[in-house]
């Protein structure tokens, strides 16, 4: 990584803290991901962008800047990847999931509040990750009230365009959300100097479903029992999909789930075929925040599913296609982002639809249930979650914690109460 010294320099990275970072992921790295014994060996693919996570990517975000190109940085699954592509500008999701990143957050943020939006504060005010300092411009959203104060403090720092996501899934507000994209349209090719045409959104809409099948495809093999895959290695690349170049990471998923797919027929798994099947619900899970994962695996389970934006919520449901319309096409974009089940809607009843389809799809003996702390639209939605799963005769617990770690080997005893019950 010492290669990139001059590359993270001229980003104005506060070279000693970065350093401290980056000292900190290697060894975290081997022992969460290295150590898993029998891994499935297009693994090695993901091992080598994490080996390079702030070098060859952040170089080519450089390259592409330095050819008059644009880098869109995005936090949430409602931004949409098509319009950012549409216009010849790479978009990548922006790092929020560290401990190291929260006290710098909380000169600006109260404590008491989401550690995820404290990190995204601390992560662009510390002048640590290279993504944010390559970013010309960062989409926000309005998913809760931190997010939405937290929009207003990183603006004085970098330009925000924030897109106000409507609380209801009425037509009227599907509409509304086809409103704010014509104005993201507009915001981007004011930008980058470039028309989003229909033939490009086009093109780029099937990129980014491409993506999406072939993450279904990953998770499909998780179905199986023995699971062929580890749930950390499954969590690993639903993260790193939402900054690799999107043509390469379907190339390389697909020839994971090529392995995994003959793993799967000749019975090759990574756990015992009795190992608990685990599914995790609840809050987003950004890079490097592989705790939840870690505990529950090492501690004997598999998990097969994750219930969050970072799991499922990222890539079901496809685009509808539509050539040569942009504005049928921004209506089916508005359309399928419109589904996804985020605790910020109200009513929500099809998260609970959601959670107990996929409790039965995936087999699960168990929901562990993630939920970071001040996180409220997640916390209050538990008991409907709890409840609904109970019924189905599934039994649930709950974690709420944030990214310290204080409470880890607190976490990992009543993870492995939970799992003796299971068994």
């Amino acid at each position: 990584m010492s290669n990139y010294t001059s590359l993270w320099e001229s980003l104005g990275l506060d070279m000693d803290r970065h350093d401290q970072l980056m000292a900190a992921l290697g060894p975290m790295y081997a022992e969460m991901f290295l150590a898993q014994p029998n891994r499935p060996e297009a693994m090695a693919y993901y091992d080598f962008v994490v080996s390079e996570i702030h070098g060859l990517r952040v170089r080519e975000l450089a390259d592409h800047r330095k050819n008059g190109g644009k880098v869109v940085g995005t936090f949430c699954v409602f931004s949409p990847d098509e319009v950012i592509q549409a216009a010849g500008a790479i978009g990548v999701g922006l790092c929020a999931g560290s401990q190291f990143w929260v006290p710098d957050g909380e000169q600006y943020l109260p404590r008491n509040l989401c550690p995820l939006i404290k990190a995204i504060v601390g992560a662009k005010t510390s002048l640590t990750c290279p993504y944010f300092e390559s970013a010309d411009l960062i989409i926000g959203e309005t998913t809760c009230d931190g997010k939405k104060k937290c929009w207003e403090i990183l603006n004085e720092h970098i330009p925000v365009h924030v897109m106000n996501l409507p609380q209801m899934k009425r037509e009227k507000d599907t509409a509304a959300w086809a409103g704010e994209i014509k104005d993201l349209i507009t915001k981007i090719e004011a930008v980058t100097g470039n028309t989003v045409t229909a033939s490009k959104l086009a093109e780029k809409i099937d990129l980014i479903n491409k993506r999406r099948t072939v993450l279904q495809r990953l998770y499909n093999t998780r179905k199986a029992s023995p699971v062929p895959i580890s749930g950390k290695d499954c969590l690993l690349i639903s993260q790193l999909a939402f900054f690799d170049d999107p043509a390469r990471f379907v190339a390389k998923a697909a020839e994971l789930c090529d392995e995994l797919e003959r793993r799967v027929a000749d019975g090759i798994g990574v756990f015992p075929k009795d190992a608990p099947r685990v599914m995790i619900a609840g809050t987003p899970q950004a890079i490097p925040n592989w705790q939840p994962h870690h505990i529950i695996e090492t501690a004997g389970a598999a998990v097969v599913c994750e219930e969050t934006c970072t799991g499922t919520r990222y890539f079901e449901n496809l685009v509808t296609p539509v050539n040569n319309d942009l504005e049928a096409q921004v209506q089916a974009l508005a359309e399928r982002y419109m589904q996804i089940n985020c605790a910020c809607f109200t009513p929500n009843e099809g998260r609970i639809d959601d959670v107990k389809r996929l409790a039965r799809e995936y087999r699960v003996d168990g929901v562990i249930y993630y939920n970071l702390q001040f996180c409220h639209g997640y916390s209050v939605e538990y008991r409907k979650v709890e409840r609904a799963l109970k019924e189905q005769g599934i039994p649930v617990m709950m974690i709420e914690t944030d990214y310290s770690g204080s409470d880890a080997e607190q976490v990992r005893t009543r993870v492995e109460a939970f799992l003796e019950m299971l068994r």
